[in-house]
C-alpha cells in the first residue's frame, strides 16, 4: 500500500503508465533551482553576504528553501526583517548579492542524481530541452554552460527586466517563440508551486520534482499533473 507521503494512486497510474496515456512529448521545460541544481547553498551564502554587508540578521542555510523561488528581488524582501522591507532596501542589497554570487555560484552547486544522464537521454532521443528560470539571465547562462556543456538546449530563459517572473507564462511563451512546439508536446518540469502554476497558465502539462526545494503538498495543493520522484521518471512521462 502506498504511503500517504508518496504519489497518489491517480498520480501514480498516470506517471507510469504514461505511454499508454500520455503524447509523445518534443520539448521539456526545466526549472532551474531546485529541479535540475541545488543551488541553495550558493544563493544562501550570497544573501548572506549581502545581508552581512548592510547590518541585518543572516539565516542558516536550511532556512533558505522556503525563500526562493520567485527571483532575487523577492528573495532579498523575503530575508529582511519585515520593518526594513522596502524597495529601496532591496534595490541597495542586489549589487552585493550580484557580486558575492556572481563570483561564487559554482561553489556549492551541483546536478541533481540523474539529471544529466537524464538531459542526455532527452536530447539523444529526439527531445528538446529548454529553461525556464526566474534566476536574472546571466546567472542562468553561466550554470547551464558551467555544467551542462554538452546539452544542445532549444532556449535557456532567465528573468530579464520588462518580462515578468513566474509564475506569469510568458517565459515559456518566450521559449516557445523559439521553439514552436504545439502545447499539447510540451511538458513543464519544476519543483514548486509557482512551477505548477507558471504551466497551468501556460496550458502545458507539468511534472513536480520532490528532489527539489518545496514539500510534496505544495506539488498537491498547485495540481501537479504529475509528481515524480525520480528523473528518469520523465522518460516514461514523455512516453520514450
Amino acid at each position: 500500500m502506498l504511503k500517504s507521503d508518496h504519489i497518489p494512486i491517480r498520480k501514480f497510474f498516470r506517471t507510469f503508465a504514461s505511454k499508454e496515456t500520455t503524447t509523445m512529448k518534443k520539448l521539456v521545460i526545466f526549472d532551474l533551482d531546485g529541479t535540475l541544481l541545488n543551488t541553495i547553498a550558493d544563493l544562501g551564502n550570497a544573501t548572506n553576504h549581502a545581508l552581512e554587508q548592510c547590518g541585518f540578521p543572516t539565516h542558516p542555510i536550511s532556512a533558505y528553501p522556503r525563500f526562493v523561488g520567485s527571483g532575487v528581488r523577492k528573495l532579498i524582501e523575503r530575508v529582511l526583517p519585515e520593518s526594513a522591507r522596502s524597495a529601496e532596501r532591496v534595490e541597495a542589497m542586489l549589487p552585493y548579492f550580484r557580486e558575492y554570487y556572481d563570483a561564487h555560484m559554482t561553489c556549492e552547486t551541483r546536478p541533481y542524481s540523474g539529471i544529466p544522464e537524464l538531459l542526455e537521454q532527452l536530447t539523444g532521443r529526439g527531445v528538446a530541452v529548454a529553461v525556464a528560470s526566474n534566476k536574472y539571465q546571466a546567472a542562468v547562462e553561466e550554470l547551464i554552460s558551467h555544467y551542462f556543456p554538452e546539452i544542445s538546449w532549444a532556449a535557456v530563459e532567465g528573468q530579464k527586466d520588462g518580462v515578468p517572473v513566474k509564475p506569469d507564462p510568458s517565459i515559456v511563451f518566450e521559449i516557445l517563440g523559439k521553439h514552436p512546439t504545439p502545447k499539447a508536446d510540451v511538458l513543464y518540469v519544476g519543483d514548486s508551486g509557482i512551477d505548477m502554476e507558471t504551466a497551468r497558465r501556460a496550458c502545458v502539462d507539468s511534472a513536480g520534482v520532490t528532489w527539489g526545494f518545496r514539500p510534496v503538498a505544495e506539488l498537491r495543493e498547485y495540481r501537479a499533473d504529475n509528481i515524480i520522484e525520480v528523473p528518469s521518471a520523465i522518460l516514461r512521462l514523455c512516453a520514450l
